[in-house]
């Protein structure tokens, strides 16, 4: 648990969870095969794919949380990970940076708590799994950010 846990209302009037934003990390192994989660059901968004991501803490910059969450909810090793491009959902007084980045392959992951599964997905087939609205939003530009 972080000081960002926590809902906040975004200048839009939208709820969001994380007090200081929220930050996720989009990992791609060579031949455009990228990493999901499939969220847990009583998570926020539950029972749809995205990407591991969470709350930011007040001292975490963007990337710090989303490598930090990713590592938990994944167990992903990141030595080598090379961020290549990041997309920005503003929403005034609250953002989820949604990072890029190569790893060297389909490194293994470990199933915890807040993922019913986690996969390793051709980008061809993301477009047709149930995905997590923001995520779904966000995908079409990120698909152009990968390597």
């Amino acid at each position: 648990m972080t000081d960002g846990d926590g809902w906040t209302t975004c200048t839009l009037g939208h709820q969001h969870w994380g007090r200081f934003g929220a930050a996720g990390l989009l990992a791609v192994a060579p031949g455009g095969v990228v990493l999901l989660q499939h969220r847990a059901p009583w998570s926020h968004g539950g029972d749809t794919w995205g990407v591991p991501g969470g709350a930011r803490s007040a001292a975490e910059t963007a990337l710090q949380a989303a490598c930090r969450e990713t590592v938990e909810e994944t167990g992903l090793d990141l030595s080598e990970l090379a961020v290549v491009g990041e997309h920005l959902a503003d929403h005034g007084t609250w953002t989820y940076t949604t990072f890029v980045a190569s790893v060297p392959s389909r490194l293994p992951v470990v199933l915890e708590r807040e993922s019913i599964d986690l996969r390793w997905v051709a980008d061809t087939d993301v477009d047709a799994m149930p995905l997590h609205p923001a995520f779904a939003a966000a995908w079409p530009e990120l698909r152009r950010l990968l390597p």
